[in-house]
């Protein structure tokens, strides 16, 4: 919703100062100044990233219409999810979680859980790392490379999208600049013509600089630092919870390791402790 309301805002603003100058709108509708720089920009698009990455980029795009996914409830709900794992090994053993980390979309754990449960590579990267745990042979500094290894991979490819989208924006600048050029070489080829008609056709070459300009700042890089921004949320909420992995590895009991992964939200989004305790003791219960 407010990526919709930042773009009005920016487009109002802009469109509204130029009729208040009294601008004619006419003069900005050059359909073929779209077609040079958008073709441009969306063939260097696709020339430079693979099939895979513009389909990711199409659906997280669409994404950023929805609310983020990793707000407070998001981390109140990852704070049950892990004490009950957690609670469970300690209390039946590892072995325990065996039935759950195989099979964790029909965990009796986990299905209390949709929302933890949607987010597929979350639930993959605590399910393996119990694997791993359950195997008893990997020492806690070994564990801590693992996840941090597996950690950097995730958050490359959650950020190759918004750095194609920035790339992208980096360029239209100069596809205006393209745009601009081709129609003063249209303009100097009709040099001849009336006054009126070298105007037009000077002003619709103008609008190919104001076009990929306006898209760089105001449309495709705001989008990709929206991208960025949801790309660094998933990465915050994956490193709460490596450091609730890592603390209860080392022998620390539920409700530390929980307390651990809580310390590592941020401020604005971390449950309070008298949450956290309110959280796990209506688990416990």
């Amino acid at each position: 919703m407010f990526i919709i309301i930042g773009l009005v805002v920016v487009f109002g603003s802009i469109i509204g100062g130029y009729v208040m100058h009294h601008g004619h709108m006419g003069v900005l509708m050059q359909v073929s100044e779209f077609i040079i720089i958008g073709g441009a920009a969306l063939g260097a698009l696709v020339v430079g990233n693979p099939p895979s990455l513009l389909s990711r980029m199409i659906k997280e795009l669409l994404a950023l219409l929805k609310p983020a996914p990793f707000g407070k409830a998001a981390y109140e709900e990852l704070m049950q999810v892990l004490y009950d794992v957690f609670q469970a090994a300690r209390r039946e053993g590892m072995i325990a979680l065996e039935a759950h980390i195989e099979t964790p979309e029909s965990s009796e754990i986990f299905k209390k859980y949709p929302n933890f449960l949607h987010h597929e590579h979350a639930v993959s990267f605590l399910a393996d790392t119990l694997k791993v745990l359950l195997t008893g042979t990997v020492e806690d500094h070994n564990l801590s490379e693992i996840l941090e290894m597996d950690l950097e991979r995730h958050h490359e490819e959650a950020m190759s999208v918004s750095h194609a989208l920035t790339r992208v924006a980096d360029a239209l600048p100069g596809f205006g600049i393209v745009a601009a050029v081709l129609g003063v070489i249209i303009t100097m080829g009709s040099i001849n013509g009336a006054a009126g008609e070298i105007g037009e056709k000077v002003a619709a070459a103008l609008v190919g600089t104001f076009l990929g300009i306006l898209l760089s700042y105001g449309v495709v890089g705001p989008l990709a630092t929206a991208l960025e921004g949801r790309a660094r949320s998933e990465g915050d909420y994956m490193s709460c919870i490596r450091t609730a992995i890592l603390s209860f590895a080392r022998g620390d009991s539920p409700m530390t390791s929980v307390e651990f992964a809580r310390r590592n939200i941020e401020p604005g989004d971390r449950p309070s402790f008298a949450e956290l305790e309110g959280l796990t003791r209506k688990r416990a219960a």
